[in-house]
């Protein structure tokens, strides 16, 4: 499926729901894991690209050096200027709003580049991939990761079959679309070659996404993704109802307490 471009634009009140709801639920699993992986490189110059309400930021930074430098980009400014809010005063870090097909950053400017759950988002991947190798200095690492199929991340698959039921002409498949579209590892690995990395490495992990009710998965994903614009396009005053339903639709099938279900990523690691 092609990523479409109302599918990059995360503004209003996206921001603040996404880090309130989806942040603890599907991103905080990968983070310390992902700002490990990191810093095992000691890069003393790290760029950030799609980073979101900052979750990767607020891991990574304090296992960086006291002279590290770590430029933080996303290509929305709400979400840059989210991200900053929430973390600790620290000169290292630069935060700044950029598209990662088009980084405003010299060639060879970084010894590791970093993107958590952002490639997806990515118009022409290749390009985004050529950009990375541009900025890292010679043998500098490119570390990012992707979803895995919408089947394999249980609570994204309910809500999707759900809100298909609703609008059963045309379903909101936003999720399946963009943040589950890119999971095929062999053509991960030929986009990084196209774009001159090499020794690409793809590790798939599962983890569990937990949360105390039914309530939280619907409202993060209904309320903090992009799939609120679909849902409010096909019915402007639905939101609150198609949230319902997917709540409804989870706790039938989870249970209506805590619940637990898998989500599984790929963490990427290719040579500059």
């Amino acid at each position: 499926m092609a990523v479409l471009d109302s599918d990059k634009i995360f503004a209003g009140s996206i921001p603040e729901n996404y880090d309130r709801y989806m942040v603890p639920l599907i991103f905080e699993p990968y983070a310390a894991d992902f700002a490990e992986r990191a810093a095992s490189f000691s890069p003393g110059t790290v760029l950030e690209t799609a980073a979101g309400t900052g979750v990767v930021t607020r891991a990574l930074a304090p296992r960086l050096a006291p002279g590290a430098s770590y430029f933080v980009t996303d290509l929305n400014r709400p979400m840059v200027d989210y991200a900053a809010s929430r973390q600790p005063p620290d000169g290292r870090i630069a935060w700044r709003a950029a598209d990662a097909l088009a980084l405003p950053f010299e060639d060879a400017s970084f010894d590791l580049v970093c993107c958590q759950f952002g490639a997806m988002f990515f118009p022409d991947r290749i390009a985004g991939y050529r950009e990375a190798r541009r900025v890292l200095k010679p043998g500098g690492h490119f570390l990012f990761s992707v979803w895995d199929r919408i089947e394999e991340n249980v609570f994204a698959d309910d809500i999707t079959n759900a809100l298909a039921r609703i609008f059963p002409r045309d379903p909101p498949l936003f999720l399946a679309r963009t943040p589950h579209g890119y999971h095929d590892t062999a053509m991960i690995r030929s986009e990084l070659e196209a774009a001159g990395f090499s020794r690409v490495r793809v590790e798939t992990r599962a983890e569990q996404s937990r949360a105390p009710s039914a309530r939280l998965p619907a409202v993060a994903y209904c309320q903090g993704t992009l799939l609120r614009n679909e849902i409010e396009a096909r019915d402007p005053a639905g939101l609150d109802a198609a949230t319902d339903y997917a709540a409804a639709a989870l706790a039938d099938r989870h249970g209506a307490g805590v619940i637990a279900a898998k989500i599984q990523a790929h963490i990427v690691t290719a040579l500059g």
